[in-house]
């Protein structure tokens, strides 16, 4: 619940810095479905080889320039995606008006000639469309965006949705009193969202990576000096000189008549104008570098050490069909890279904890061949080495035939999955291809015609025209290198000879790529098929009930919601809970080693290849409590999903490089964890929201050393060696007449016993009382603050539908009081969660950041707001809020296969009535102000409340 903003840096994706890094790869237009097969060869012919347009969409311009695009779709049902598309970013401010384009979308919900103040919002709330989670918005260099997701089943809350994008196209009226108000909410988002290393180290290369361009100096987020002191007329200049209708686009996709819909852009949107004399809307690029320029970032609260070598190129727009051959050649080679670079992860001791390398689209008119590294504590040179030696073997040897097949076929199958989803495309997906279509001219041929260029011209592409990729993407010309790292590596960083020496010397001495295939079946004997011994059919819900002699129990509901989707859920009690202290460490890893370690004489690696050419996806887990499968597939491939289901249980990999790998990664992230603040935070906040039960903690290293491979092993083979205590759950497109063979060879004929396994209740959660813990840690200018109220529950459906209302009211609340009110945060959130295993608890957590002096008059303001309630109970406004966005949030639901299996898969676990969906319409009724009045009393009585406050380091007295 939030209006966000993002920087669209595509090499930037890494400084998130978390224990995922990954850099953007350029896509291909986005899919449309709806539309046939066409023939290719004569669209090309008969468009000068340009990318044809897709039919489905209609597109039109009003005689003032705006731009509009209509598409009518069902998915979801009653449903439309309606947004409004400004080319205008930070890009265009001026000195004077650095951060003021993102303060204009903050300003655009604080205002307009239609609905003055708060009125938007209020009036999308109680029309079930969700602040934050639905109705949002994003700044970025050269475009802002609007995004406005309504119901069309009600005429007058979707027509209204035009009058809306038109207010925020030309209308917004920038209130004094308001703006001022809304100073502190921008600061604090950007408060949020930085003052921490991240923030810093970009400060720190920016100017590097973007060759000192306008995009170096535009960042959205602005500068503080300029948000703090702006006057009414340079927020309002900005506005009128780039909100101009020759500047936007109006889409709409959605379930409606697009004729009504088009006529209802003319009527709201053909009055706006134009400046009279428009300033020219100018196109900045980041201009090439000769040669290689490196730069070194350090900070001391960064907790990992990552190069990256960013060669730059001109940029592309896909465009014609001449474009998209070149594109689908580009995906081909990102693919078959990355797997050689996750091939070196499964080494006993990889050369790096992360890697990723990739051509595609980068910023200010450039594309970019990408290759980030993360290295481990004190392995800068190692990691560097492996990630430069592996692009140049693929430079100097190219590719194999048979890594250059496996691609295509996984080329095929995804652009296949996306032509048999063609009627069942969700409008947002469209809705981003039409972005891109405005914004940047690429093409949008639709599906059909994607497709069909598929089946025609992947074969024509060569091996050869592969291999010629890696020269020309990677050059020493135009490159930049980034080496990031905390302040206490600075010492062991190399300089910028010996990093060059090392880059250069990484493709010396290599030797050609081997790729380890195995042509064995997946499954050498087929077991014999078990028998069913129970069926039970429930109309009301679609749900068949299956059980085979083993006591394993199936759960299928077929659906139409997918044509290509089937998803699998299954588990069994148990899970790590039944470790003891001692191999606990063991236990928690357990999963990871199998998972990762391939099955039965198959390897990872091995079992990846074999997988090509197949839409299947199972992954072991063993939980807190439980143990068991998740995954998807597609029809065609359930066999294989099913016996790789077969072999987890039976055939289990203990590999012990996997193992060793494993371990030397985790050991690694442990080293400069310390460093980061907020990880510290959390730490703390784990081990004191669940008594400092080290189950619940980060392993320390201590821990890891207790662990062993063969434990490991061991206890994911008892947890899985009774199939009898097993219910699996299977939603999507299938027949149950027709799977009840296959479950039965595969599922019925597992081995299982009489031993019904239970749990242990490992008392995991908050302790009784009050609490407050302080933790200082950080040199940054923010602060984090977490208020949990927890306590027995009973679990029922009626007491969770009083705390899902009393965390909504509360979100409502809080965001009025804290964010508009007291313009102390951005974006404040409550969190209601309740469980039935292994006990009845719940909690209520209230969390926020803000700046430090703020911290205890918000979290007096925020228990104001409590007691509020205590003492009136919510309004009745806002619990018409709640009912209308819950009741709006599972009429789409009821349609999607991964809120069924969800539904079905837990309601199991819990014991739930099955059919409590069907009565939660009235369930939702019997909310009220007396109830939420009561629910408040019960569960924010402060009898149990743990106070989790994070500042920053104390600084030393002079």
């Amino acid at each position: 619940m939030r209006i966000n903003f993002r920087l669209s840096l595509a090499a930037l994706a890494l400084l998130a810095a978390s224990t995922s890094v990954s850099a953007q790869v350029k896509k291909k237009p986005a899919i449309s479905p709806r539309s046939k097969p066409v023939n290719v060869a004569q669209q090309v012919k008969s468009n000068a080889a340009l990318l044809p347009v897709d039919a489905n969409v209609v597109i039109g311009k009003l005689s003032n320039g705006l731009t509009y695009y209509i598409r009518k779709n069902s998915m979801p049902q009653n449903r439309a995606e309606l947004y409004l598309v400004n080319k205008a970013g930070s890009i265009l401010e001026t000195d004077a008006q650095q951060g003021l384009a993102h303060f204009v979308e903050h300003m655009a919900f604080n205002g307009t000639r239609d609905f003055p103040k708060n009125q938007l919002v209020n009036f999308l709330q109680s029309s079930g469309v969700k602040f934050g989670a639905d109705l949002n918005a994003m700044t970025s260099f050269d475009e802002t965006i609007y995004q406005l997701p309504l119901p069309t089943d009600s005429v007058n809350v979707f027509e209204k949705g035009f009058d809306i994008l038109a207010n925020w196209a030309g209308h917004v009226t920038f209130d004094q009193a308001e703006l001022d108000k809304e100073r502190g909410v921008v600061l604090e988002e950007l408060r949020l969202r930085g003052k921490n290393a991240q923030e810093r180290i970009q400060n720190q290369i920016l100017p590097t990576i973007l060759s000192n361009s306008r995009y170096a100096d535009r960042l959205p987020k602005g500068k503080e000096d300029v948000i703090k002191n702006f006057n009414l007329a340079t927020i309002k200049s900005f506005y009128d000189d780039w909100y101009r209708p020759n500047l936007q686009a109006v889409i709409a996709v959605g379930d409606f008549d697009p004729k009504r819909v088009e006529q209802l852009i003319k009527d709201k949107f053909s009055a706006l104008k134009n400046p009279v004399n428009p300033k020219p809307r100018t196109e900045y690029a980041v201009t090439a570098t000769p040669g290689t320029v490196v730069k070194f970032a350090t900070d001391p609260e960064f907790p990992y050490t990552l190069a990256e070598i960013i060669v730059k190129h001109p940029g592309t727009k896909v465009k014609t069909t001449t474009d998209y051959l070149q594109s689908m050649r580009s995906s081909l080679f990102n693919q078959m890279l990355n797997a050689r670079l996750n091939e070196l992860m499964q080494k006993p001791s990889p050369p790096f904890l992360y890697s990723n390398a990739s051509y595609g689209a980068f910023i200010g008119k450039q594309d970019a061949f990408s290759s980030v590294v993360v290295a481990r504590p004190g392995g800068l040179e190692e990691a560097v080495t492996n990630l430069v030696a592996e692009v140049e073997r693929a430079k100097k040897f190219g590719f194999t035939l048979t890594e250059f097949e496996r691609a295509k076929q996984n080329a095929l199958i995804q652009i296949g999955n996306a032509y048999k989803e063609r009627d069942k495309t969700r409008s947002v997906n469209f809705v981003t291809e039409y972005q891109q279509h405005f914004l940047n001219g690429q093409g949008i041929p639709g599906i059909g015609f994607e497709y069909q260029f598929y089946l025609d011209n992947i074969d024509k592409i060569t091996l050869e025209q592969m291999n010629a990729l890696a020269a020309k993407f990677i050059t020493d010309q135009n490159r930049t290198i980034i080496v990031e790292a905390p302040d206490n590596e600075k010492d062991k960083l190399p300089d910028e000879a010996t990093l060059l020496g090392w880059i250069s010397a990484a493709g010396k001495n290599l030797t050609a790529y081997v790729d380890n295939v195995s042509t064995k079946p997946l499954l050498e004997k087929i077991p014999d098929a078990g028998t069913i011994v129970d069926e039970q059919r429930d109309d009301s819900l679609g749900v068949t009930t299956v059980t085979f002699a083993n006591g394993l129990k199936v759960m299928l509901k077929p659906t139409d919601f997918k044509n290509d989707q089937i998803l699998i859920a299954g588990y069994g009690f148990g899970g790590t809970s039944l470790a003891s202290d001692v191999d606990f460490t063991s236990a928690r890893l357990a999963s990871d080693l199998v998972a990762n370690g391939g099955i039965g004489e198959f390897n990872q690696i091995q079992l990846q290849k074999m997988m090509t050419g197949k839409n299947v996806r199972i992954e072991p887990y063993i939980s807190d409590y439980t143990q068991g499968f998740s995954g998807s597939s597609s029809p065609q491939d359930l066999v294989t999903a099913m016996q790789l289901i077969h072999l987890y249980f039976t055939q289990p990999r203990k590999d012990n490089d996997i193992w060793q790998s494993n371990m030397s990664q985790v050991r690694s992230m442990l080293v400069n964890r310390h460093l980061d603040p907020q990880s510290v935070f959390q730490d703390t906040v784990t081990a004191v929201l669940n008594r400092y039960n080290f189950r619940a903690m980060v392993p320390t290293i201590g821990r890891l050393n207790t662990a062993t491979a063969d434990k490991a092993f061991d206890f994911y083979k008892s947890s899985f060696a009774d199939a009898g205590s097993f219910t699996f759950t299977l939603v999507g497109n299938f027949d149950v007449t027709s799977i009840k063979p296959l479950l039965a060879t595969y599922l019925g004929s597992l081995p299982a016993g009489n031993t019904k396994k239970a749990y242990v209740d490992r008392m995991m959660y908050p302790p009784a009382g009050q609490v407050t813990k302080t933790v200082n840690k950080g040199i940054g200018d923010k602060s984090s603050v977490q208020l949990v109220f927890s306590g027995d529950y009973v679990y029922n459906a009626q007491n969770n539908i009083q705390l899902d209302a009393l965390e909504e009211v509360l979100n409502i609340k809080l965001i009025e009081r804290l964010r508009e009110q007291e313009s102390g945060v951005y974006a404040p959130q409550v969190r209601a969660r309740y469980q039935k295993i292994p006990v009845g608890r719940y909690s209520i957590t209230i969390s926020f950041g803000c700046a430090p002096e703020n911290v205890d008059k918000l979290v007096a303001a925020t228990m104001d707001e409590i007691n509020k309630i205590k003492l009136n109970g919510a309004q009745l406004t806002d619990i018409k809020k709640f009912q209308a966005e819950d009741l709006r949030a599972q009429q789409v639901q009821l349609r999607e296969n991964y809120f069924w299996v969800g539904y079905i898969a837990s309601g199991a676990q819990n014991q739930d009535d099955p059919h409590r969906i069907l009565h939660y319409p009235k369930t939702l009724q019997t909310v009220n102000v007396a109830s939420t009045k009561d629910a408040a009393n019960k569960y924010l009585s402060g009898k149990n409340l743990v106070k989790l406050i994070h500042m920053p380091e104390k600084k030393a007295e002079k």
